[in-house]
């Protein structure tokens, strides 16, 4: 591996899901001026909205929408239109 290639401030950061309290710590350069302890050893923590944890689509808790009556609607609106 080639050596000095990542940035200095490239270090372990804590991320934490603020809608469900999810922690996970990853790499990163993210910059950060509060920090969380974790099992012991501090971390800057970088506060998320939304994460792998939470978003819908991988909780399987997703709409589904209706793209087919979408479709319809739109050709029945614009149908005086064609040549």
């Amino acid at each position: 591996m080639k050596s000095n290639i990542h940035p200095d401030n490239y270090r372990l950061v804590a991320f934490k899901d603020m809608s469900n309290d999810n922690v996970f710590i990853t790499k990163s350069t993210a910059n950060s001026k509060e920090t969380i302890e974790v099992d012991g050893v501090k971390y800057p923590l970088v506060k998320l909205e939304i994460s792998r944890t939470s978003h819908p689509y991988y909780t399987g808790k997703s709409k589904l929408v209706d793209t087919a009556g979408r479709i319809d609607k739109f050709k029945n609106k614009y149908s005086k239109f064609k040549k």
